[in-house]
């Protein structure tokens, strides 16, 4: 087994094409290129699509679009060739067929002349006597003359592995501990089915073999059938490439089993709908299952490709825990994004929430300022880009259109009459300071600050920002107040002001 860590790793993503990947599906193609990169090595791209009922007709396309957002691009595919094309399974059929015939002809492996009738009779009998479904072995001593009359029926056989009936065969991987079985457990899986298309037991084997693959990682699910592979690349002479079996993961704390798609979001474009950034999400998927130490929380890809070490994979499931990608998504945005890699990553929300149409999603042109400072009011306060629509629709609406108690505007003022006096204090100071003022923030609060203690003598500043706050948003819970009179412009914000103090009269 090949497992030296000093040599550039060449490693493999190999997904079906039967929809939008996984979410722990990609978490493996993470690892694969994680290593790949930290060895210098290459990433492969390739697509197993022998399974034909299952596929779907936007498949590879949507497994493309996922590693994309992800930015994980792959050396060698199916788009970009390579010295070891083709990397769709289907257009190697020829090669899977030679190889499984010349196993049948080293004997290895045998025709199976069993129809699905037969092979289901089977599985119930054994189920009847509580015995383990499978298949009996029965072609493995067919005699001539049986195999002629299901060949003259018109029936195309498959080919099975003939697995060792004595012994014992030992896998360990650089993960998991090592797993030994006993032969005689194993069934004898078909590895080419009767459409001459290969199983995956035979088709990956065979791929990974020829395109120099140094490393498989996949996920646990697969260790019951690492055996059979051990057996395979033992009778077919190939020397195994190192094996790691990333950990399963789990549901959310409080949910049982495994991460299902029946309870929670689990695809790559499900969480890019939902508003979470692709750093977040990849810095996420690789701490379910590897860390780096037991505090470190943030990676950039570069800090990954650097410090990226299979040893670091542990054996235990994953929990899949929600508020810890809320936390590292908030972080992102607040910390990581500027203003204006923030605005433009939201405008596709805004346009599909309806705040902005399409087409200035598309080209803001001369709305950018403002859609960029509506966006600003918020980067510290959301935890997803698709909540920030919601927070800031006010702003995009005319304020003659904003609706809301009159009640809301008091707060915890004295009644109508205090708010109404705080709103026309306001409108009065807003009308009269030049520009350079109405655009300074810090200047703002200050000016409503002094107006509050030696004009009002309220109690607290926050009796003064109450009722602006509302009026201008229409809500008891809004952005900061100076945020929000800079990007209405003056205005805007003056009308919206004075709408509320005449709905306190």
């Amino acid at each position: 087994m090949t497992d030296n860590i000093t040599k550039p790793a060449r490693t493999r993503y190999a997904p079906s094409p039967t929809g939008n990947p996984h979410i722990g599906n990609i978490r493996t193609a993470i690892f694969a290129y994680l290593w790949a990169k930290h060895t210098g090595g290459q990433f492969l791209l390739r697509i197993e699509d022998t399974d034909k009922k299952r596929q779907t007709e936007t498949g590879v396309q949507d497994i493309k679009n996922s590693l994309g957002w992800l930015s994980l691009d792959w050396d060698e595919g199916p788009d970009k060739g390579g010295p070891f094309a083709p990397y769709v399974q289907s257009e190697r059929l020829d090669l899977y067929q030679s190889i499984a015939k010349k196993m049948v002809e080293d004997g290895t492996a045998y025709y199976c002349y069993c129809t699905p009738e037969r092979l289901d009779a089977v599985n119930k009998a054994k189920q009847a006597i509580k015995q383990a479904p499978g298949y009996d072995r029965r072609c493995r001593t067919i005699s001539e003359t049986e195999k002629e009359a299901a060949l003259a029926s018109g029936l195309t056989p498959t080919i099975r592995f003939k697995v060792p009936l004595e012994g014992k065969t030992t896998f360990t991987d650089l993960v998991v501990k090592p797993l030994t079985v006993e032969n005689s457990t194993i069934q004898d899986a078909v590895i080419l089915k009767s459409d001459g298309f290969p199983t995956y037991h035979l088709a990956h084997i065979v791929d990974d073999h020829f395109m120099e693959i140094s490393h498989v990682i996949r996920g646990q699910e697969w260790l019951p059938s690492a055996p059979l592979h051990v057996m395979i690349y033992q009778a077919l002479g190939w020397e195994m490439p190192a094996f790691i079996h990333a950990p399963v993961i789990l549901n959310p704390p409080g949910q049982k089993g495994k991460l299902s798609k029946r309870d929670n979001a689990v695809s790559v474009s499900q969480y890019s709908e939902l508003g979470y950034l692709p750093e977040a999400l990849m810095n996420f998927l690789v701490l379910l299952g590897w860390s780096y130490d037991d505090h470190t929380e943030f990676f950039s890809m570069e800090d990954l490709i650097k410090d990226f070490d299979i040893a670091r994979i542990q054996p235990t499931p994953a929990k899949f825990n929600i508020d810890k990608l809320d936390f590292l998504n908030a972080h992102y945005i607040n910390h990581v994004l500027t203003v204006d890699d923030f605005a433009r990553r939201c405008l596709p929300f805004l346009a599909e929430y309806g705040v902005i149409s399409p087409e200035e999603a598309a080209n803001p042109g001369a709305r950018w300022e403002f859609i960029r400072a509506a966006c600003a009011l918020v980067k510290d306060k959301v935890k997803t880009l698709a909540e920030v629509p919601v927070e800031i629709d006010f702003l995009f609406k005319p304020g003659a259109a904003l609706e809301y108690p009159a009640t809301d505007l008091i707060g915890k003022n004295e009644g109508p009459a205090a708010a109404a006096q705080v709103l026309e204090e306001t409108i009065n100071y807003l009308r009269d300071i030049p520009d350079e003022t109405y655009n300074d923030r810090d200047a703002i609060l200050a000016g409503l600050t002094e107006i509050s203690e030696n004009k009002l003598h309220l109690k607290n500043r926050g009796l003064m920002l109450w009722p602006p706050r509302v009026a201008l948003s229409g809500r008891t819970k809004s952005p900061d107040l100076m945020g929000m009179i800079i990007t209405l412009g003056r205005a805007e914000t003056l009308a919206r002001l004075e709408k509320g103090k005449q709905s306190l009269a």
